[in-house]
């Protein structure tokens, strides 16, 4: 503890979001009662405070005295976090709840723009999703880069901002959160997340049975427990396993049994919340009488 401090910018930063996500909520509420429940506010907020967590809170602290403290941040940023936010459907919340003339001189416009369009689509594409979560997971554990990340308070906040992104990413054509496109659901979700999990399988199957320590800079670490750099990093690599594996097989499971029941035979369709830029001005004032 005497090495942590408590991170004033980054409170306030996600207590700010969560104060303009409520603000909008309760202006969705009115026009669309059932658009935001109780739910999506503890998933929302949920994800905020994962991030503070990881980012944050005294464990940040000890990644660079235990890999498998490191590896607890890398799954709470990429694994944890992103989906809890994204299954509180923050899209519509924070453009009603940011301040209006922001949202009228920047989002609406961008909202308009041919190449947000493009961007968006693109974001919804699973292949590059799975693409970009794949090699964010693997060029941060080569050990060059590893290293630069340990060594560099800037490099390691960039480090953990990739993967927080990425795990964004990864998770979007999952929980398709709005604006996302209305689609089907099918057998590619299971399929995209069963392979998902391949890359890190692999990965933490090399943490664990290799037999060396892989980041030389854990092992003139003075961890706070007594456990050895090498039983340190077996230990990240079975945390690896066991999580990614339960976090991503459960709701490929879910989908299975989903798509497999009765019910499932028939398409179910998405419905997305598409608020125009009109709409939002409208709803803005609404809420602000």
């Amino acid at each position: 503890m005497h090495h942590w401090s408590f991170p004033y910018p980054l409170t306030i930063l996600l207590a700010l979001v969560i104060s303009f996500y409520v603000r909008g909520w309760l202006r969705v509420r009115k026009a669309f009662p059932r658009i935001i429940d109780l739910r999506h506010i503890a998933a929302f907020i949920s994800g905020l405070v994962a991030i503070w967590v990881a980012a944050g809170s005294p464990l940040a602290t000890m990644d660079h005295e235990l890999l498998s403290i490191h590896m607890v941040q890398h799954l709470i940023l990429m694994a944890v976090a992103p989906p809890l936010i994204l299954l509180g459907k923050p899209v519509p919340a924070l453009l009603l709840g940011l301040p209006q003339d922001f949202v009228q001189a920047i989002v609406c416009p961008l909202q308009r723009s041919d190449s947000v369009r493009r961007i968006t689509t693109r974001i919804g594409d699973p292949m590059f999703c799975w693409f970009a979560g794949t090699v964010t997971v693997i060029a941060w554990h080569l050990p060059s880069l590893f290293a630069l990340g340990l060594h560099s308070a800037s490099w390691h906040e960039a480090e953990s901002a990739s993967f927080l992104v990425a795990g964004f990413l990864f998770w979007w054509p999952v929980i398709r959160p709005w604006p996302s496109a209305t689609y089907t659901a099918g057998w590619s979700v299971p399929l995209y997340l069963f392979l998902a999990t391949l890359p890190c399988d692999a990965l933490s199957a090399f943490l664990t049975f290799c037999g060396r320590v892989v980041y030389p800079a854990y092992s003139s670490a003075t961890p706070p427990f007594p456990i050895s750099a090498l039983q340190d990093q077996e230990w990240a690599g079975v945390l690896m396993w066991v999580s990614v594996t339960f976090i991503y097989m459960v709701p490929a499971l879910v989908l299975t049994v989903r798509l497999l029941s009765p019910a499932g035979t028939t398409p179910q369709k998405a419905v997305a919340l598409r608020l125009s830029p009109y709409e939002i001005s409208r709803l803005q004032r609404r809420g602000g009488r």
